[in-house]
């Protein structure tokens, strides 16, 4: 049983080692390393019983009118006391006006429903595995793949932004710093892009930007140029329903562990400004 009072307050860089204990407590595959890049790029609160975190919750802003939370997480022995919803609002009253995205586990959507969220239309798959051999895709005529340079990071940010409706400038030339990246280019314009990184139990893919029609070959050339690099080695990347790879993915052997709700709350959806440019995989279902 908690103490009382529980005291809550903001997520600090120390919190981060007791964070990724809770977290661990309740089966995710996030590394310590992990919890230091969304805490870096965002802020929270933590729920205190004595000398314990109990409760954590973080938020990312994307400019002055969006905003992301996720890392919603109380112990298993503190639940049903409305921790939770008490971190919730914390958030939420400091991000306030903004649209706010989140990915919501069926526990967690009763909760978020009564908090003004609702769920959109396109869920996301959660796919993983280590077993796959990506093909060769061949990609329209003038077109490759090549390395991202730096000089590359304004154009992957305006891709970036476009494609998920939000902005993406101060979040991803931090992400860049830390993940490999692979670029779509024909005749020296830059169509659309993949990250490689560390995460969790291995390695993840995301986000994957590119010009392209849903399902389309130059999505399945940017992952797939990842996939067979990494032959064997555990793999994650998390789609959105509405583009179509599902199936392909399985066939590849990245099976589909599990479908997230995707919620909103506050304004409408974001929408690419050009609707052939699109975010094909999200960077983590915490910062989309």
């Amino acid at each position: 049983m908690p103490h009382d009072p529980l005291i809550y307050r903001h997520f600090t860089h120390a919190d981060i080692p007791a964070a990724h204990r809770l977290s661990v407590a309740v089966g995710w595959p996030h590394r310590l390393e992990d919890w230091s890049f969304v805490a870096q790029a965002g802020s929270g609160f933590v729920a205190i019983d004595g000398d314990a975190v109990v409760g954590t919750i973080l938020n990312w802003k994307f400019g002055s009118a969006s905003a992301s939370l996720g890392m919603v997480i109380v112990a298993p022995d503190h639940q049903g006391l409305g921790i939770g919803r008490q971190l919730m609002l914390l958030v939420l009253d400091e991000l306030g006006p903004r649209t706010t995205f989140l990915h919501a586990t069926r526990e967690g959507q009763p909760l978020y429903e009564k908090l003004g969220f609702a769920a959109m239309q396109n869920a996301t798959d959660q796919h993983q595995g280590t077993a796959f051999r990506a093909p060769v895709m061949p990609l329209p005529p003038g077109e490759r793949l090549r390395p991202i340079g730096a000089s590359d990071t304004l154009r992957l940010v305006e891709l970036a932004s476009r494609a998920s409706g939000l902005d993406r400038s101060m979040l991803l030339p931090t992400l860049l710093a830390s993940a490999d990246g692979i670029a779509l280019d024909l005749d020296g314009e830059l169509l659309g892009f993949a990250l490689f990184r560390r995460f969790g139990r291995g390695y993840a893919i995301g986000p994957v930007v590119v010009m392209d029609s849903p399902g389309g070959v130059r999505a399945r050339a940017l992952i797939s140029y990842w996939l067979a690099l990494n032959e064997g080695t555990f793999v994650r990347i998390d789609v959105g329903t509405e583009h179509g790879l599902t199936g392909w993915l399985e066939g590849l052997g990245l099976a589909k562990v599990d479908t997230v709700t995707r919620m909103v709350r506050k304004g409408p959806a974001p929408t690419p400004v050009d609707p052939a440019l699109r975010q094909i995989a999200i960077i983590n279902q915490a910062l989309q």
